[in-house]
């Protein structure tokens, strides 16, 4: 640093302690970068780069923000997950020897950003920090702005790892250096957040922050975790913590798992196209009146319960403001008032709480009463136990009501903020004010009418103080040796007397009294409120709780849920179950219900075909998400519903390919599969949409056919699987716990009308033509689609009916087949099959031939014809045509009707 300037030594020396960071640097009124800061700060917030003599070579960049809106600067970088480090002048200017000291007071990051402009109101922002202990992986989650501070620790696996961290969506994860590697180096880890490695600190930090108690029942891997957290917060904040007290410890088979592709699939919080709220379940089931009660929805949707008891009394509390629609509204009408106490709690214990916030306080308080009162009166036993004994905290309410005026400034260093009669001398010095400034209007009177000069006035000006303004045409009028010249203006000159000054002196002296005594007097009960702030954390946790049971409550009437029984069995029955999402988002247009039996004798597998678009993935989704909400706490859209305890939910939907990780969509789709064969219990539901289809026909029926197997034989859990391949229809004939379902389908003519009906048996067609047809593809494309489509069929069910069959048992006690497998080869570049040998596979798989060539006509396969779509489904009308209950007449019109569909 020899060469530079003391200044920029200076900066540059700070700069050390915060090298992952933007230094704000203050100099007067300005934040002033340097060196690669300026040049990159430049570029991120669109502000002019210049340069400045530093005594280096040459100029040095540096770039500014003015100081009183840093706030709006520092939002738009930490949006886009830089650090930015605060560095103050902790010394007087005037009592400086040299150069101003200066301190880095605090690290902004995106994790424990307070200011409410980068805050969401209705989602946490959560900090994490994880570390490994002897097998052991520890997971500490923080959120700085209310306080909230929660930990757990599982068996050392990367997956489940991640699969947590999802679960608080972390802004900013902190750690070993070693485990941080390994996650953002993950496939499965798709975050963009800061990953800053930390070490512990040691035991007397921690107690500094938490009670001994406290400390003592966590395991190695969550003290760990913890104590990483905290030193991170301590090393960025440099400020007492004291609304970051209580530790919240929970096991993770308390509450079901969700990874993060289930949360994405089965949009429980954002949608997968544009991944807002809207079309989500949090969306549907928001219906809160305060940003604690949003916040803590949300957090419960994450984290369904695992405990049939805790259940049934969140669902005993919903029930009764399901059932009392007064009390509901009555409840909903005192919560809409309240202010976020969590968040005006952390502001209060982070020392940058103003007037307005404390008053918000305030009127939040004075809402607990009523609503206590409100619960009581319910029928509700867990509400009556919900507000039992609850703080009203009427005595801080009172304090801030006593010191702070109504409409408080925004600024603390402003005056105007405390209440006449609250400080006697306070009272004083505002008398002196205002008679002073009475006295000035007095004087303007006098000095009119001694002089003449109507135009004469007193102002002020901080350079000047005050002084008499009289006009350049009236200067005449004035009297010799009484008014001394302060200033010259080009249309006027300014003047003093003795007795002015001797006034504004007073004034003054007692106007900078007055802002520095309110200064402090707010500050004293600022500081009196932080020492209670448990008390208003655990009345917001009431709160919000409170919140989200009318919420679930208001939702459930209005769409006539009905409360589900939440069993610790396996069955699961849903009579008339609906997709509560899709329900709402049609506004008004009839939702086609659906039941749904899986039992553990016979159905404990759904094996579902039928047309694309007929409503296989709504009605998927749909069962998964009617568990969510049974555990959750919520009525679920049925007519009636029996759900057991599910521990994890896996989805395996939708195409995606990860380029980045350079694997194809089939190889996500595998690696979902292979996750799924890993952690599934009996106590799972399994959800697979189209299994098998990134790959070749025959080599996407096989897997689908293992994995279906191996879901029956091996982990016996619920499940529901989509399919295109109707030839795996066959499976519930050796599969005793497999039914088929398909999607009932109308066809009249040309026209064919999704019914969105589950119904037993397997589809014949997926009707993917007639989907592209009403996709708009030219219906060139669409005729010679279905003539390729004919030829195709043909051939294929010639081979099917030519297989060769055998008796033999494999190890599963399934039937192997031994049918030809082929192989392609180029013939003048057109493909062509061949025969090349028989192999045996455990399924009755259908090889998929070329649609550009006939088979030989001299081929075995040729000797058989399959029949045709349209008469197949002749057949199944005429299987379902009751002819004991059909009058001569309506023979004649229904074979009137398939002459007609036969001939189009």
């Amino acid at each position: 640093m020899a060469g530079y300037t003391p200044m920029i030594q200076q900066y540059l020396s700070i700069k050390e302690e915060a090298k992952d960071a933007f230094l704000f640097f203050r100099l007067g009124d300005f934040y002033e970068m340097f060196f690669d800061d300026a040049i990159n700060a430049s570029r991120e917030l669109e502000i002019t780069l210049t340069g400045r003599e530093g005594g280096g070579e040459g100029k040095i960049p540096m770039c500014g923000i003015p100081h009183h809106s840093s706030e709006n600067y520092i939002s738009r970088l930490i949006d886009k997950g830089y650090k930015v480090a605060i560095c103050e002048q902790v010394e007087d200017p005037a009592a400086a020897k040299g150069v101003v000291r200066r301190e880095i007071v605090r690290i902004i990051t995106p994790g424990t950003v307070m200011e409410s402009k980068s805050l969401e109101s209705h989602s946490n922002n959560f900090i994490a920090a994880t570390t490994h202990v002897g097998g052991m992986l520890g997971i500490a989650a923080c959120d700085l702005s209310t306080g909230e501070l929660y930990v757990t620790s599982f068996p050392e696996k990367l997956e489940a790892l991640i699969d947590e961290l999802n679960v608080y969506s972390p802004s900013e994860v902190v750690g070993d250096s070693v485990l941080l590697e390994k996650i953002s180096g993950s496939s499965i880890w798709s975050k963009q957040v800061p990953l800053t490695a930390r070490e512990t600190i040691s035991r007397e930090k921690l107690l500094a922050q938490f009670d001994a108690a406290e400390l003592d029942r966590l395991t190695d891997a969550r003290l760990q975790a913890v104590s990483i957290l905290t030193g991170y917060l301590e090393e960025t904040q440099k400020r007492s913590l004291s609304h970051v007290r209580t530790i919240r410890a929970y096991e993770p088979n308390q509450f079901m798992i969700l990874d993060h592709y289930t949360r994405r699939n089965l949009e429980l919080t954002e949608t997968v196209r544009d991944r807002s709220k809207k079309g989500s379940l949090l969306w549907l089931l928001d219906r809160t009146g305060t940003s604690m009660g949003a916040r803590l929805l949300r957090r419960w949707i994450d984290k369904p319960l695992l405990s049939s008891g805790a259940i049934g009394k969140r669902l005993d509390a919903v029930e009764s403001l399901y059932r009392d629609l007064i009390l509901r509204e009555d409840i909903r009408s005192e919560l809409q008032p309240i202010y976020d106490l969590e968040r005006l709690v952390g502001r209060v214990a982070y020392g940058n709480a103003n007037g307005r916030d404390l008053n918000a306080l305030k009127l939040s308080l004075r809402r607990i009463p009523a609503l206590s009162l409100l619960c009581t009166k319910s029928n509700s036993a867990v509400l009556h136990e919900l507000v039992n004994g609850i703080d009203d905290c009427s005595d801080i309410a009172d304090m801030i009501e006593t010191v702070v005026v109504e409409e408080p400034p925004i600024s603390i260093r402003e005056g105007g903020l405390i209440q006449n009669g609250y400080d006697e001398y306070l009272d004083q010095l505002r008398e002196a004010s205002t008679n002073g400034k009475k006295w000035l209007a007095e004087l303007e009177r006098q000095e009119r009418e001694a002089t003449g000069i109507k135009s004469l006035k007193i102002g002020f000006n901080k350079v000047f103080g005050y002084y008499l303004e009289v006009s350049k045409a009236n200067i005449s009028m004035l009297p010799e040796g009484r008014y001394e010249r302060k200033q010259t203006l080009a249309n006027a000159e300014r003047y003093v007397t003795p007795e002015l000054k001797e006034k504004e002196r007073l004034i003054l002296e007692a106007e900078d009294k007055m802002i520095d005594l309110e200064y402090t007097r707010f500050v004293e009960l600022r500081d009196h409120i932080a020492l209670h702030l448990h008390r208003l954390q655990k009345a917001a946790a009431v709160i919000a709780e409170l919140d989200v049971y009318q919420s679930l409550a208001t939702v459930s009437a209005e769409r006539r849920y009905c409360r589900p029984q939440v069993i610790e069995g396996f069955d699961l029955r849903v009579s008339d179950g609906r997709h509560p999402v899709v329900e709402a988002m049609l506004d008004g247009t009839p939702f086609i219900a659906n039941d749904t039996l899986l039992t553990e004798e016979s159905n404990r597998i759904l094996l579902i075909t039928g047309p694309n678009m007929a409503g296989k993935s709504t009605y998927m989704r749909q069962v998964a998400l009617v568990s969510v909400m049974a555990q959750i706490g919520c009525f679920v859209p049925a007519k009636d519903a029996v759900i057991p305890l599910i521990d994890r939910i896996f989805t395996r939907i939708g195409a995606a390919d990860d380029l980045i990780g350079g694997q194809s969509t089939f190889m996500v789709e595998m690696k979902d599969i292979q996750i799924m064969t890993e952690q599934a219990t009996a106590n799972s539901l399994v959800i697979i949409d189209e299994l098998g289809r990134g790959t070749s026909t025959g080599e996407g029926m096989a897997i689908a056919q293992a994995v279906i197997e191996y879901v029956h034989h091996h982990i016996g859990c619920k499940a529901l699987v989509s399919t295109h391949f109707h030839e795996l229809a066959h499976l519930d004939q050796s599969l005793s716990s497999l039914a088929n379902s398909r999607m009932a389908v109308e066809e009249s003519g040309d026209d064919v009308t999704f019914l969105r009906k589950l119904v037993a048996g397997a589809a014949s067609t997926s009707y993917g033509i007639y989907c592209a047809q009403l996709a708009g593809l030219p219906q060139s494309i669409i005729g010679r689609a279905y003539e390729l489509l004919d030829s195709t069929e043909e051939s294929v069910g010639n081979l099917v009916n030519n297989v060769e069959r055998n008796d033999s048992r494999n190890e599963v006690g399934k039937v192997e087949h031994t049918i030809p497998h082929y192989t392609a080869s180029k013939n003048e570049g057109v493909m062509s099959n061949v025969v090349a040998e028989s192999t045996p596979i455990v399924s009755e798989t259908i090889v998929q031939l070329s649609m550009f060539e006939e088979p030989a006509a001299t081929s075995e396969v040729a000797k058989f014809k399959k029949a045709s779509p349209k008469a197949e489904q002749l057949a199944d009308e005429l299987k379902k045509l009751d002819l004991f209950n059909i009058t001569p007449m309506m023979a004649m019109q229904w074979l009137n009707e398939m002459k007609t569909k036969l001939r189009d």
